[in-house]
């Protein structure tokens, strides 16, 4: 029982930052109809950071008790989060590479 309310945790916490982070990110990438058509990968780097902010932070907090409780280790944490910044410009890059041919 614990576990199936953590798995409803996890996905209630996914919609609602992925929401909040959607709504942040979206004006900025319909500013470019290329920006917007790779707005896709602004969705994989929020989901990414989710990941992240879950394995380090809020697993912890949850009903579930059970093995395999720990934290990313720090390389790994800096590799996800750096490649979630990279994720989330590239639109603009790809936007402003798409203008300049």
């Amino acid at each position: 029982m614990r576990t199936l309310l953590e798995l409803v945790r996890i996905i209630v916490l996914m919609v609602i930052f992925g929401v909040v982070c959607g709504s942040i990110l979206n004006p900025f990438y319909t500013l470019s109809e290329t920006a917007e058509r790779f707005s896709f990968l602004g969705a994989i780097a929020i989901i990414l950071l989710f990941f992240t902010l879950y394995r380090n932070k809020l697993q912890f907090t949850g009903w579930y008790k059970g093995k395999g409780r720990e934290k990313l280790p720090k390389s790994v944490t800096r590799l996800i989060i750096s490649s979630s910044i990279v994720l989330l410009i590239s639109p603009f890059m790809i936007s402003l590479l798409a203008s300049a041919i």
